[in-house]
């Protein structure tokens, strides 16, 4: 036996609750995204409909879908056995344009 072979093994890596902490962060932070679509359709349509507020309201809309999307996909990946694989750059990226445009959509609603 070689000294490479009687080596004490690293145990495997124990996650422990941090899967379920992160799962739970991005259901709030859904339900925080559902909360602003909601408030962008009230205000559209508060005092009467304008073309620039529907297209804004329809755009926050969108977004909030494909925030969802986003959303949707890693809460699955963080619930599914074993250990979760890591966050593509790209959805990302996406979650966080999504999440910027939202913001500008809400602002240009209240102005």
């Amino acid at each position: 036996m070689s000294a490479a072979d009687s080596a004490p093994r690293p145990p495997d890596r124990d996650p422990g609750l941090q899967p379920e902490r992160t799962r739970l962060a991005w259901r709030r932070t859904t339900l925080s995204g559902t909360v602003s679509a909601v408030l962008a359709v009230k205000t559209a349509l508060h005092g009467g409909a304008s073309v620039a507020g529907v297209v804004a309201c329809a755009l926050c809309c969108v977004l909030w879908l494909g925030f969802l999307g986003v959303a949707h996909r890693r809460i699955r990946t963080l619930s599914a056995p074993g250990s979760p694989a890591a966050f593509a750059p790209r959805h990302a990226t996406a979650a966080v344009l999504c999440t910027v445009a939202m913001a500008v959509c809400g602002a240009a609603l209240v102005l």
